[in-house]
């Protein structure tokens, strides 16, 4: 069943939602202060590709020795947060109500809002299989 959603998926914008996220990505590299985001801008690409059978979680809680600095994570979230994160979010739960409105596309405002949850705060953050 979660292939079947992530090619209607992929077909109805979620490959249009990756690009976009590939090249905050690419913005981000360029700037080379940008990195952190950059890394994490391409984790939500990648998210935002295949969204059914996958969960944004901390990667403290799969990886226990850690990848990175941790200790800046929460100030990077932060500036993350008040530069692009409300509003991204903020767009995708606009997107998940317009889904909503039908049967049909609650599983698409479902993953609108997972997304919504992952661009809040993406940095430390890394994308696993559930199914």
């Amino acid at each position: 069943m979660a292939l079947i959603l992530n090619v209607l998926w992929l077909l109805l914008g979620g490959l249009m939602s990756a690009l976009g996220w590939w090249a905050a990505a690419l913005v981000f590299a360029v700037t080379i202060v940008g990195l952190p985001w950059a890394a994490a801008a391409f984790r939500l690409g990648l998210y935002s590709l295949w969204p059914f059978g996958t969960e944004a979680v901390d990667r403290a809680v799969v990886d226990a020795h850690g990848f990175g600095v941790r200790a800046f994570n929460p100030l990077l979230n932060l500036v993350w947060f008040l530069v692009a994160g409300w509003w991204l979010a903020l767009g995708h739960l606009a997107w998940a109500f317009l889904c909503a409105i039908t049967i049909i596309g609650l599983p698409f405002a479902y993953a609108h809002i997972k997304l919504a949850g992952a661009a809040l705060f993406p940095v430390g953050k890394t994308i696993v299989r559930t199914a």
